[in-house]
């Protein structure tokens, strides 16, 4: 059996090259404030990856994504291990572009910190009087840029996007960028306006995408994970105040009020963060997470 080692590791994802494609690994790694935590999630990784899965089924007739599949039967011998199942996906190798692409429908978090300071976020001027958590008139877009491990990602001006964008691609920058806020924007509001209808609201997210070999924009990485992306029940929602989420926020706000414990989770905290993603899941997909 032909052994594969990862070819690039991030704070959560391991991704292989086999060749032809990539396989990308969800792990049960947790990371918050751009560092990895102590403990691991068990089973997290193959909720994000059957999330995506989801996703991406969900919006391919937006713009065509990297997926090609989850089943262990379409991968190596070296990927049907049960360290694999169910957290891997095999991809399309893409040219990634450097640019986040971060959509926001309701104002919390860094926004919410940033508006009330001078009432932009991301300089982005928004109207006067907004509460926290409260939806925006229309989604905004605040792209940043992609920084290595360890480093911290800097938010970017639109423009600033196509200047990045059109040092690797000389004549089609403005047109990428446009291209990506624009799928970003539709991507959004599709989804958030099925999973209302599930009974999840969602705040903010973020997407990535890269090119394939024809110069075509695919959608890549992970889609709507609670790792990329803030999830609160539309049960109780008032704005005005912080809400709960099926999210990692738990484990931020958790970190927040208890700066002294080196990063490491009690227990409880695990259990309730792994029911967390899957009651998210079971929500979303109407299907049971085995």
């Amino acid at each position: 059996m032909q052994e594969f080692k990862p070819v690039k590791e991030g704070k959560v994802r391991e991704v292989y090259d086999i060749g032809d494609c990539l396989i990308i690994v969800a792990t049960d790694r947790i990371s918050a404030f751009d560092v990895i935590l102590k403990n691991k999630i068990a089973q997290k990784g193959a909720i994000l990856t059957q999330m995506s899965k989801f996703w991406f089924g969900f919006t391919k007739d937006i713009v065509p994504n990297h997926m090609i599949s989850t089943e262990a039967a379409d991968m190596p011998e070296f990927f049907r291990s049960e360290g694999f199942a169910g957290n891997s996906m095999k991809c399309r190798k893409l040219e990634m572009l450097p640019v986040e692409c971060i959509v926001r429908g309701y104002i919390t978090g860094s926004g919410w910190e940033s508006y009330k300071k001078d009432g932009t976020v991301c300089g982005i001027q928004l109207p006067e009087g907004l509460l926290e958590s409260q939806q925006l008139p229309e989604p905004i877009y605040t792209p940043t840029t992609k920084a290595d491990l360890g480093l911290h990602d800097e938010h970017i001006t639109f423009e600033d996007s196509v200047g990045i964008l059109e040092e690797l691609h000389p004549g089609r920058g403005a047109e990428y960028a446009g291209k990506i806020k624009e799928y970003t924007i539709s991507l959004y509001k599709k989804c958030a306006e099925y999973a209302w209808e599930k009974g999840i609201i969602i705040a903010d997210t973020k997407f990535e995408f890269g090119l394939d070999e024809e110069g075509e924009i695919v959608l890549g990485d992970e889609m709507l994970t609670p790792d990329s992306s803030r999830f609160w029940p539309r049960e109780g929602y008032v704005p005005g105040k912080p809400q709960p989420s099926f999210d990692k926020q738990f484990v931020r706000d958790w970190l927040k009020q208890n700066p002294d414990s080196g990063y490491g989770l009690p227990e409880e905290v695990v259990a309730k963060t792994v029911d967390k993603y899957k009651e998210g899941y079971e929500l979303l997909t109407g299907e049971k997470f085995v």
